[in-house]
């Protein structure tokens, strides 16, 4: 009876973990995101200030407490050129992707969209739901030709509709200030728990 009363209790009290990529190209604020991430959920973080933020070269890992029974991990992996062809790896045991853009950098905006192209194309990724992030919508800068949303989703809209069935959408945020990070985590975290049959959770 004491055995069964135990393995009751502990079933009641596992929690379900779900990892999510941070992908996106270099400089597009996925360390920054992930930092306010830790901070917006995990009590008395401190987080790294902007100015001590380097490139990730690997990968940054953060785990937070989204609920009393579940808990997100999240993986920040480096976006440079040479480091993409490393992505593929973390697909088959991740339960959605977040692609962070940079609103600032017009110039790259077709390379966004060829890598999350390639991205959406490859069968371990098939029924994840996608978030594609647009940052930096807080700069106000007349030297800077940020994007606008609608911009944005003009570029990946095309994109999405090739993902069928799948989960996805483009939100607006800004990993410095947090403005829309919690908004976008929720939004996430509905379509993880819905799609947990075909990718089920880790249990801890």
């Amino acid at each position: 009876m004491f055995h069964l009363a135990q393995s009751l209790y502990e079933s009641w009290n596992r929690k379900e973990e779900y990892s999510i990529l941070i992908l996106g190209l270099d400089n597009a604020g996925k360390t920054t995101f992930l930092e306010q991430l830790k901070s917006e959920y995990i009590p008395n973080y401190k987080k790294l200030p902007p100015n001590r933020i380097l490139p990730t070269v690997g990968q940054n890992v953060g785990t937070i407490p989204f609920t009393s029974k579940t808990q997100l991990k999240f993986w920040d992996v480096g976006g440079q050129n040479e480091l993409r062809q490393f992505w593929s790896e973390y697909y088959q045991t991740a339960h959605a992707i977040i692609f962070v853009i940079d609103s600032c950098d017009k110039e790259r905006l077709v390379e966004c969209a060829n890598v999350m192209t390639t991205i959406v194309n490859d069968e371990a990724v098939e029924g994840l739901p996608i978030l594609m992030l647009a940052n930096k919508q807080d700069i106000v800068d007349d030297m800077v030709n940020k994007l606008e949303l609608q911009d944005i989703k003009e570029i990946f809209n095309p994109i999405a509709e090739s993902l069928n069935a799948r989960d996805s959408r483009v939100l607006p945020i800004s990993a410095i200030t947090g403005d829309g990070v919690k908004e976008a985590i929720e939004w996430l975290e509905i379509r993880i728990i819905r799609n947990k049959t075909n990718r089920p959770p880790v249990l801890h």
